[in-house]
């Protein structure tokens, strides 16, 4: 009789630990935005603590991370514009930017060629006078077809792509004065070179195309409507 008892009460202990189990997909917590009977809102996703700030992600200069002032534009760079900058602006421009926009800004880019819409030419007055503000809101928030570069490019690089875009439409739109005097001497000896065009800069053989790569590394004047229409490296 006492071992029956005995028995008896293993199989009903056993039985309630089987009662208890419970499964990995069948955890005790709540999905994202799931309702909840627990809060008065009845959200158990819960609102962030007014004023909480993620570590690293402080953002109180305005102008530096949304390229406004009181809701203006601003109208230069929160950066010091420096070679180093517009270096790395170049860069991320030719990765990011230039499949739409070409290397040289005028919208005709290798994915505008293959269907995409073509963007407005950064060398059209309006952009040209637009706060550099601007083009940094654009970067960030997208404009259009165009997506937000904002998970990708980080603030400091899309001030150096801003910084580019600037050094790029003042290159098609400067001046004899604005070359320093000890350079304008050069100005005479390019423009007794051949004009060439993308297209046949593509056809010069590896041994003359190495003959001069200060014309082919950096961008052009626009010619007769016509641009680089390379991707950018790392496309």
């Amino acid at each position: 009789m006492r071992q029956a008892t005995t028995r008896a009460a293993t199989v009903l202990i056993l039985l309630a630990a089987l009662g208890c189990r419970r499964d990995m997909q069948d955890q005790p917590r709540y999905d994202p935005f799931e309702a909840s009977a627990f809060f008065p809102d009845g959200r158990a996703s819960r609102p962030r603590v007014p004023g909480t700030v993620a570590r690293g992600h402080l953002n109180d200069d305005e102008p530096l991370f949304t390229g406004k002032r009181d809701g203006t534009y601003v109208a230069t760079l929160p950066v010091a514009m420096t070679r180093p900058l517009l270096e790395r602006g170049q860069q991320r421009f030719e990765i990011y930017c230039s499949p739409c926009h070409d290397r040289v800004g005028t919208g005709h880019g290798i994915v505008v060629q293959r269907g995409y819409m073509q963007p407005t030419s950064f060398h059209v007055e309006r952009l040209r006078m637009i706060p550099v503000g601007y083009l940094f809101d654009v970067m960030t928030n997208g404009f259009g077809v165009m997506p937000a570069y904002a998970p990708q490019v980080p603030p400091a690089d899309r001030w150096a792509i801003a910084g580019y875009i600037r050094a790029l439409q003042r290159s098609q739109h400067a001046a004899v004065a604005d070359v320093p005097a000890s350079d304008q001497p050069k100005l005479d000896v390019a423009s007794a070179l051949p004009s060439f065009d993308a297209d046949s800069a593509r056809s010069l053989s590896p041994a003359r195309a190495g003959s001069a790569p200060a014309l082919l590394d950096l961008p052009g004047r626009v010619e007769r409507g016509e641009s680089s229409d390379q991707p950018g490296e790392g496309r």
